[in-house]
């Protein structure tokens, strides 16, 4: 039976990032994609336009009826826009029922565009409720940054905010190198008790978005399907740098367009690249995988 994944998440027209690129990476890794859409998204790679926030209570009866209706196996969110949306989250996933279901938290904060996505009030209810019911919590350096208060621009700052995020919030967290300098591309995962490097290799001068969306769902795959977090963090690595580097472009009046190429086939994954267990972090850039 294939399994299931629910993925909270707001619609991109462009259907680079949002729950678009998490429908296409899901049905890629062999993962039945159930959606409950936040809000709706006018953007495309490097300009989002406008936000439309979905109904809290409708956002609510979507998740409610889904979990109900499926043998939902994992979950992650993405952008959850307004504070109301986020309560409601927290309100579903702190009840006991739901909590064997492995939970991935993107804090969609703040776009490859640098826009900022998430309303300020929301943030608070991240901190206060929401990231200590996460499987795994999924920030790039910029959001890294907004939630330490401190600055993160080389491995040292990400290893001191990631040490600092674990610690206060007592989940595991992945915190991606996207503006590094140097070849490889880096992230650190933290569990309290030791830091593991995840590095495959950087694209230069591919613009894409939607990597961080398409990172945080292809782990929930992995989870769904039974992989050990390592393990499904290795493979969700490869399947993203693999997109980036197998990326569509077109051109229009403006310029380039590129897009994240998700049509790449599990079976070709070899499920850990570039896990390095007990490496001592040196520098490097996530390919884009913000």
């Amino acid at each position: 039976m294939i399994p299931v994944a629910l993925t909270i998440a707001g619609s991109d027209c462009s259907a680079g990032a949002g729950l678009q690129a998490d429908l296409k990476t899901f049905s890629a890794l062999g993962v039945y994609c159930l959606t409950a859409v936040t809000c709706v998204v006018a953007e495309v790679p490097g300009k989002v336009s406008r936000i439309q926030a979905v109904a809290a209570e409708n956002v609510r009866t979507q998740i409610e009826l889904l979990l109900a209706s499926f043998p939902v196996a994992a979950v992650k969110t993405g952008l959850l826009y307004s504070p109301e949306v986020v309560e409601i989250v927290a309100d579903i996933f702190e009840k006991s029922a739901l909590r064997n279901i492995p939970l991935i938290i993107d804090p969609v904060m703040i776009a490859t565009s640098g826009d900022v996505l998430l309303q300020s009030a929301a943030v608070e209810i991240y901190r206060s409720r929401l990231f200590r019911l996460a499987t795994l919590v999924t920030p790039n350096m910029a959001e890294a940054a907004a939630l330490t208060g401190r600055p993160v621009r080389d491995i040292d700052e990400m290893r001191t905010a990631g040490e600092q995020l674990q610690a206060e919030f007592g989940a595991r967290f992945l915190v991606k190198g996207g503006h590094l300098s140097g070849d490889r591309a880096i992230d650190l995962l933290f569990d309290g008790s030791r830091i593991e490097e995840f590095s495959a290799p950087f694209h230069e001068g591919i613009s894409t978005h939607g990597t961080g969306c398409t990172y945080s769902a292809a782990i929930a795959a992995g989870l769904a399907q039974g992989h050990v977090l390592e393990t499904a963090i290795a493979r969700a690595k490869e399947f993203v740098s693999r997109a980036i580097g197998e990326h569509f472009s077109w051109t229009n009046s403006l310029g380039k367009i590129d897009a994240l190429n998700h049509v790449i086939q599990a079976s070709s994954l070899s499920g850990r690249p570039g896990f390095q267990p007990g490496a001592s972090p040196s520098g490097g850039q996530d390919a884009r995988s913000t």
